[in-house]
């Protein structure tokens, strides 16, 4: 799979990079000429990346905000941090619920406001994606509080959008379906979940991490220049249905 971008000059900040989604849309990026600073839990997984990298827990406010402060201006942002924890509605428990939408939603929301804030200050026309799903879209089994956080990643794509074209910065989310990450094939391995998700998908499959990370690489360029609060789903016609 081909597409050609060019980043060259651009400082682009790519959050949960240490596997998964986050981790093909850094490899993109790094590849496309962007100067990449790549956020994550694993250091050693970060160091294999060949960029700029901050190693640190994104659900730590403070830690957070003091890594923040210390980057340079941004031209693009990639929030792709996030984390499941399956519950049925009928049993879930406050800690995992608070620690999901912690991480998908407010830890998201802070990081965007500080890219975003340095971003008007330098004055620069810049970009973000916000890494969704199409479980902000459709309600899935036993990801109740995984559902919320998605959704409320979408709102938040919305209000960022509102408030911060007038700067020139362009927000919008995708929203991908299941995706073979790590994470994802330990949530779908088993055959009783998994045959009916795939039945649901026109496209007959799930998404390889390459297929999401090229829709974020055009969003975050110049071709979707007058694109800004969409919420795109990489599902194949799934939420079509």
């Amino acid at each position: 799979m081909n597409a050609t971008f060019d980043f060259t000059h651009h400082r682009i900040l790519v959050t949960g990079a240490s596997s998964g989604i986050g981790r093909e849309i850094a490899l993109q990026l790094i590849a496309s000429g962007a100067q990449v600073f790549a956020l994550g839990r694993d250091a050693l997984a970060l160091s294999q990346l060949g960029c700029e990298t901050l190693c640190l827990d994104i659900a730590n406010s403070a830690a957070l905000d003091l890594a923040l402060q210390d980057l340079p201006p941004m031209h693009g942002l990639v929030n792709c941090a996030g984390i499941s924890r399956l519950e049925p509605a009928a049993a879930i428990s406050s800690e995992a619920f608070d620690q999901v939408m912690n991480v998908n939603a407010r830890a998201a929301a802070q990081v965007a406001s500080r890219v975003a804030a340095a971003m008007i200050k330098a004055k620069i026309s810049g970009s973000i994606v916000n890494v969704s799903s199409q479980a902000s879209l459709v309600a899935l089994e036993d990801h109740l509080g995984y559902c919320a956080s998605k959704a409320a990643l979408d709102a938040i794509t919305r209000v960022q959008c509102a408030e911060w074209g007038r700067f020139g910065i362009r927000v919008n989310s995708v929203n991908p379906t299941v995706t073979l990450t790590p994470m994802a094939q330990m949530a779908w391995s088993d055959p009783a979940r998994r045959d009916p998700a795939l039945a649901a998908i026109p496209l007959g499959r799930f998404a390889q991490t390459v297929e999401v990370a090229l829709p974020v690489l055009f969003l975050l360029s110049d071709a979707a220049s007058m694109i800004s609060g969409v919420s795109l789903p990489i599902d194949g016609g799934y939420t079509s249905r």
